[in-house]
């Protein structure tokens, strides 16, 4: 039996910077692709950076040709509406690429992604990137954190979809 890898492009998504991991799953197990990060230049306006996100995610989507779109979902602490509100932008304009390629978007909370990983929702940045280094078998911590978020949340995905 042939069987035919599937691609998940994971994102962490931000207004500055937006993490992306394309990770394929075929019988041999979990391979980055590519894995980097899509800016949005701060000094420019909130529509240009908008602008930039939603391209780079488009770009990503047409080398790659993901199965699926898995990103996490916002949260944001009652004191900074804002925040959320301005996130909310960032992925909006993700969502909508993915969804102009036909792919399904799936949203996980980080502390989903973080139980599933670790075994705790609330476990430590650290403690994530060692799980997903030692998952992927990489030899250095993934770094940026945006990337190694976005790392686990295609993992997350991944485990999520073959459990279910």
């Amino acid at each position: 039996m042939i069987v035919v890898p599937t691609r998940i492009l994971g994102i962490d998504p931000g207004l500055n910077i937006t993490g992306y991991a394309v990770l394929e799953f075929a019988s041999a197990g979990p391979k980055i692709c590519e894995a980097g990060v899509v800016r949005g230049v701060t000094k420019k306006s909130l529509t240009a950076r908008l602008l930039e996100i939603h391209l780079g995610v488009v770009e990503v989507i047409e080398s790659w040709k993901p199965a699926a779109v898995a990103i996490e979902q916002l949260y944001s602490h009652y004191q900074r509406p804002r925040t959320a509100i301005l996130m909310g932008h960032a992925r909006g304009v993700i969502c909508l690429a993915a969804v102009q390629a036909g792919l399904p978007v799936i949203s996980y909370s980080a502390t989903q992604v973080k139980k599933l990983l670790t075994g705790s929702g609330r476990a430590p940045k650290e403690q994530v990137q060692r799980a997903v280094q030692r998952e992927l078998r990489l030899e250095k911590l993934p770094e940026p954190p945006d990337v190694a978020d976005a790392l686990a949340i295609a993992l997350c995905h991944y485990h999520r979809k073959h459990v279910d």
